[in-house]
């Protein structure tokens, strides 16, 4: 069995949240942070600390503008975050089939557990 790269698992997107914002912003597109909060169930400082650290990291970029004179932030995944992000799911995929494959257990039983 080949062995598999767990430097796969980008600290940067190892977290849910995350994890949560690159997902939804490939999968549905540029977000605002309003959006982005209400759909991942997030605090306004949670999901601002997140993101930023996706952006530091080049994950994601932020477009800021002004609405009706109030601040309006839209995010969107980058190239290299939509990289990372499917690297990220590969190496996940990775471990969930040799996770299954090489179970002691059969799947009836981890089902009735």
């Amino acid at each position: 069995m080949a062995a598999i790269n767990f430097a796969g698992l980008d600290m940067a997107i190892h977290s849910p949240m995350r994890l949560g914002i690159l997902t939804t912003l490939e999968t549905q597109g540029r977000q605002d942070f309003t959006t982005l909060k209400d759909l991942l169930e997030a605090t306004d400082g949670a999901l601002g600390m997140h993101l930023q650290k996706l952006e530091e990291v080049g994950y994601l970029k932020c477009q800021k503008s002004f609405v009706a004179r109030k601040p309006k932030s839209i995010y969107a995944i980058t190239p290299s975050g939509r990289r990372a992000l499917l690297k990220y799911v590969e190496t996940l995929a990775a471990i969930v089939e040799r996770v299954r494959a090489g179970s002691r257990f059969s799947s009836r039983a981890v089902r009735q557990a």
